[in-house]
C-alpha cells in the first residue's frame, strides 16, 4: 500500500514540474522595457515630429513635456509639468481656463505616451493582467490587459487596453485600446518601421477601427486577423532625436 501511495506522490510531483509555467503579465512588460530601452527611457531627452508640431521631453530635475506648433504669425508652446500646465506664445505666458488648459495637457502627454511605448507600462497607477496566447499574421504574442488606477490614471483612468508582446522578442507589435470621450470608440493599432535612435525603440502605427462599437475589446485581434478593421489613418513619427539628459 505504501509503494502505490509513493509512486502515487511520485507521479503527481513529476507531472507539477512538467507542467509549462504561465507567464506573468509584470515579467512580460519588463523584459519588454528591457528590450526597448530599458534605463535610457529615464536618462536621455527625446525630440520628434508628429503632424507638423514638434514634441520635445526635456530631464532637468523634473520631467517636462513640451508641444511646439507654429503658425503664419506666432510660436504656440505648450509645457506639461508634473504639476502644471502652462502655454506660451511667442515666448509671452498667455491665461488659459482650467478646462482648456486640462485638455491641452492631456493631448500633449498622449502623444508622448504612445512615442515611449512600452515605458509608461510600469506607471504606478497601471494594472497588468495575463490575458493568455493569441496568434496574429503568423506570429505567436503573450496577451496583457492594461487598466489604471483613478487615482494617478489620468483623466482616461476608465479606458481599457490591450498589448500583444511577441513571443521571441518580447515587443509590443500590436495594441487596441477603448476610449469613452467624444461618444466612445475603440482602436487597433499596428507596429511598423521599427528603429532604434539612441538605443531606444520607436515604431510608426498602422491605426484601425472596428466597424462596430459593439463588439469586445479582447476580440477585436480576432478581426484584425480576419482583415475586419478599417484603416483609419497612418500614426508616424519624424525626426527623431535622443540626447543624454542633464542632471547638473
Amino acid at each position: 500500500m505504501r509503494y502505490y501511495l509513493l509512486l502515487a506522490v511520485l507521479v503527481t510531483a513529476f507531472g507539477c514540474r512538467n507542467e509549462p509555467k504561465e507567464p506573468v503579465a509584470q515579467e512580460i512588460i519588463d523584459k519588454a522595457i528591457e528590450v526597448s530601452g530599458g534605463p535610457l527611457y529615464t536618462s536621455s531627452n527625446f525630440s520628434f515630429e508628429f503632424r507638423d508640431r514638434k514634441y520635445t521631453l526635456e530631464r532637468d530635475k523634473e520631467k517636462i513635456l513640451k508641444r511646439i506648433t507654429l503658425t503664419d504669425s506666432s510660436e504656440i508652446t505648450d509645457i506639461k509639468e508634473p504639476r502644471r500646465f502652462r502655454r506660451l506664445i511667442n515666448g509671452e505666458e498667455v491665461q488659459v481656463v482650467d478646462s482648456m488648459a486640462r485638455k491641452y495637457a492631456n493631448s500633449v502627454n498622449s502623444v508622448h505616451y504612445f512615442a515611449y511605448l512600452p515605458y509608461g507600462l510600469n506607471d504606478p497607477a497601471v494594472n497588468k493582467k495575463y490575458l493568455g496566447e493569441e496568434d496574429l499574421k503568423g506570429q505567436s504574442y503573450y496577451k496583457v490587459e492594461v487598466t489604471f488606477d483613478q487615482q494617478g490614471g489620468g483623466d482616461d483612468f476608465e479606458d481599457t487596453y490591450i498589448y500583444w508582446f511577441n513571443k521571441q522578442t518580447f515587443k509590443p507589435d500590436y495594441l487596441a485600446y477603448d476610449y469613452h470621450t467624444d461618444g466612445g470608440g475603440m482602436r487597433f493599432r499596428e507596429a511598423f518601421n521599427e528603429r532604434y535612435v539612441g538605443g531606444i525603440r520607436f515604431v510608426d502605427y498602422n491605426n484601425y477601427k472596428p466597424e462596430s462599437k459593439d463588439i469586445a475589446l479582447t476580440s477585436i485581434g480576432k478581426l484584425f486577423e480576419e482583415d475586419k478593421l478599417e484603416l483609419l489613418s497612418k500614426v508616424e513619427l519624424d525626426n527623431v532625436v535622443v540626447n543624454p539628459g542633464n542632471y547638473n
